[in-house]
């Protein structure tokens, strides 16, 4: 779709959209998509900053409070508040996430509790998988981060936990807003939000529509992306439908950072906008996600929910690879690198049932359920070109080194399938009005194959299948105030598509976990968690005579503190606090024992502070403040070098005021506000250190409708 196409189709919707909505102003009230966010029956499941329940760790909504594991929520009115962009963005509202490999930038990727990659599985959308390469869009309502191993209710994952999106649904009072921003990278955009009832029907619509367009930061680049994605809800008396379609674009920068000198574990001493790759670095794709959701109650007590999407990426990769650097010369080994007409298509579906029943005086809140999926991966042709050293860090010429065209046979055809298929029971038993048990087991049956090359070759081919238990308990000292203990188990299956030494037995781990959760001054919900965490059979690689073979080998241990805090502390106050402590590393290893896990910080915190000012002439001000510190992380599993701490300043001032008789926003959000020069990640070696972004200033305009 070009960009001509897409802006009339923006257009056109939101004219004729906006048309209808005043059609029916007489009728039906118009208000702002507000603060206070709801679950499907009607509950609060945030208001402000404050979480107060979620669906994601227990099947159903639960108040965080009668919840045994961590869980944290960015609530929508915080991510309105801080301009959030990016997923990044979100987590840094969580305690205990640092970014990991992006795949320069290309991917969602982050270590949870010391645990994760990118590609993992470990980001959902409204509870299931998807193809996304990176999943926060302008359809995002809030996310949801789920601590600790997760498998009892979804499957294949690491023990660090999961990230949900959970997307905006159509409402049945008229709202939205039209939103233009611009900022300070030489770019700005637009985007769309409307929703309401469809007259004379029990149906509703959504209809949300972005453009984004900036040059990136560095020295060269742009950053592109619009989105289109309708959905329709139909409300009968107990059956609720709800249908939604997403479709993006993106053309992005495929940047790997920085080099780090390993003569003195330092960034090489160039400018942090410097490149050294070149104008064809870029990664462009197109995404669908279709999904279907229809919930049904029985009765008061029981319903049922079948939730249902298909998402499918096709992307192409060019890069100039950095392949060595010489110290010395300061000169780099490059190498015309690129993954083209790359597929990944995903289905993901699960049904649960979820009721309230009483045996023998004892309440139980059942769920049982079972869950499908398929994940097909085929990254078709492999570039590989020639090595080149006419590259000189402090005297760079780009354009010596051209795109190559050179398919590699041994490369190409990279396949990865997944198939699993559950079946899964959770019981939670208020055995007294303080004392809650919760049992969970999970039965997952698996195949995997991977492979490459022409001829192809399989490497993987594995099926099995898995019991996965959890159990917790909840002990309710006060009304606000609760004790929690957990332990629970993960797995998830190897797989190499390169070659591989002998059979690669899965990832196993377990975890246990204790805490307090409380509600405070009427608007704080406070986390307080201790974990510990083991994950045995991890995937290495090892080289052979210049071949790189996979094998699994030893264990790792995670164990920490976390403490996140969300709420409002005063009428005009609001707060986000986060501390975490981590201490991830390789208990038994035949090299990496003793070691710290890659891109693992020891030490994360957070706060990010609110004040609402009041009214000021015709409207209300509100202003933010906060600031995030990430500590020293090894950037490669042998820590080899480290990348050095850092602390990031952010603000923002919005306006609320009346603008032809609508509600009206005029927001300012100033990010890295002291211009701190950032090492946000490592792709396991010194060659690629990903930087984070300069200071920048971001302006909008929201106009709702």
């Amino acid at each position: 779709m070009s960009k001509t196409s897409f802006h009339a189709i923006l257009l056109a919707t939101v004219s004729l959209l906006s048309g209808a909505a005043q059609a029916q102003q007489a009728s039906d009230p118009v208000i702002a998509l507000d603060e206070l966010s709801v679950s499907g029956d009607g509950k609060a499941v945030s208001r402000g900053y404050q979480p107060v329940r979620s669906s994601i760790a227990m099947g159903s909504e639960t108040p965080i409070l009668k919840i045994p594991q961590a869980v944290a929520v960015v609530t929508e009115q915080a991510l309105q508040d801080q301009g959030v962009r990016t997923l990044d963005e979100a987590l840094y509202n969580v305690s205990g996430i640092t970014q990991t490999n992006t795949l320069g930038g290309t991917q969602d990727a982050f270590i949870r509790r010391g645990f994760g990659d990118n590609r993992d599985g470990s980001i959902l959308r409204d509870g299931l998988r998807t193809a996304l390469p990176r999943s926060f869009m302008p359809t995002t309502q809030r996310v949801e981060v789920l601590k600790g191993p997760a498998s009892a209710l979804y499957g294949i994952l690491d023990p660090g936990g999961l990230i949900n999106i959970v997307t905006k649904t159509p409402r049945f009072v008229q709202a939205g807003y039209i939103e233009t921003f611009g900022t300070s990278f030489n770019g700005g955009g637009v985007e769309a939000d409307l929703t309401g009832p469809i007259a004379g029907t029990n149906l509703a619509y959504r209809f949300i529509a972005q453009h984004r367009n900036a040059e990136y930061w560095r020295n060269f680049g742009t950053q592109n992306q619009q989105v289109v994605a309708p959905s329709v809800t139909w409300q009968g008396d107990a059956t609720r439908v709800t249908l939604a379609y997403e479709w993006s674009h993106y053309k992005l920068p495929f940047d790997r950072g920085t080099i780090f000198d390993l003569r003195n574990g330092k960034p090489v001493n160039v400018p942090r906008d410097r490149r050294f790759d070149e104008r064809y670095n870029i990664t462009a794709g197109e995404n669908h996600v279709a999904s279907l959701n229809v919930e049904h109650r029985f009765d008061a007590t029981w319903k049922a929910n079948f939730n249902y999407a298909f998402s499918h990426n096709f992307y192409q990769d060019n890069q100039a690879r950095v392949v060595s650097y010489n110290p010395a010369t300061n000169a780099l080994v490059r190498r015309a690198d690129a993954t083209q007409d790359s597929n990944f298509s995903v289905h993901s579906g699960r049904l649960d049932f979820t009721g309230k029943e009483t045996f023998l005086g004892v309440e139980h809140d059942l769920l049982v359920g079972a869950s499908y999926d398929h994940s097909d991966v085929l990254r078709t042709r492999l570039i590989r070109g020639p090595n080149s050293t006419s590259f000189n860090i402090f005297n760079p010429i780009y354009g010596r080194l051209p795109q190559s065209f050179a398919v590699s046979a041994v490369d190409s055809d990279q396949r990865e399938r997944i198939e699993t298929a559950s079946v899964y029971a959770q019981d939670s038993i208020s055995l007294t009005e303080q004392l809650i048990v919760v049992g969970g087991l999970r039965y997952q049956d698996f195949s995997q194959m991977a492979g490459k090359g022409r001829p192809f070759n399989t490497n993987t081919d594995v099926s099995g299948g898995r019991v996965v238990p959890r159990v917790g308990l909840v002990y309710l000292l006060t009304p606000s105030l609760s004790a929690y203990a957990s332990y629970s188990q993960t797995f998830r299956p190897n797989s190499s598509i390169a070659s591989f030494i002998g059979a690669l037995p899965p990832e196993e781990g377990e975890a246990y976990e204790v805490g307090l959760k409380a509600e405070l001054f009427d608007g704080i919900t406070a986390t307080a968690a201790l974990y510990d965490i083991t994950k045995a059979n991890v995937l290495y690689t090892e080289v052979i005579n210049a071949i790189s073979y996979s094998r699994t080998a030893g264990k790792v241990n995670s164990r920490g503190f976390e403490l996140d805090v969300a709420g409002q502390i005063a009428p005009d106050w609001s707060v986000i606090a986060t501390y975490a402590y981590t201490d991830a590393v390789v208990t038994e290893d035949p090299t990496l024992k003793g070691n710290e896990l890659l891109n693992v910080a020891p030490h994360t915190a957070s706060v990010f502070l609110t004040h609402d000012f009041g009214p000021v002439g015709d409207g209300r001000l509100r202003a933010g403040l906060g600031g995030r510190y990430v500590g020293s992380r090894p950037g490669s599993a042998a820590n080899t070098f480290r990348m050095p701490d850092y602390a990031v300043a952010d603000a923002f001032i919005a306006y609320d005021t009346q603008v032809a008789d609508r509600p009206a926003t005029v927001q300012l959000n100033l990010r890295n506000l002291t211009n701190e020069t950032t090492y946000t990640s490592s792709i396991g070696t010194n060659l690629g250190v990903a930087l984070g972004e300069p200071f920048q200033a971001i302006v909008s305009a929201r106009l709702f409708w």
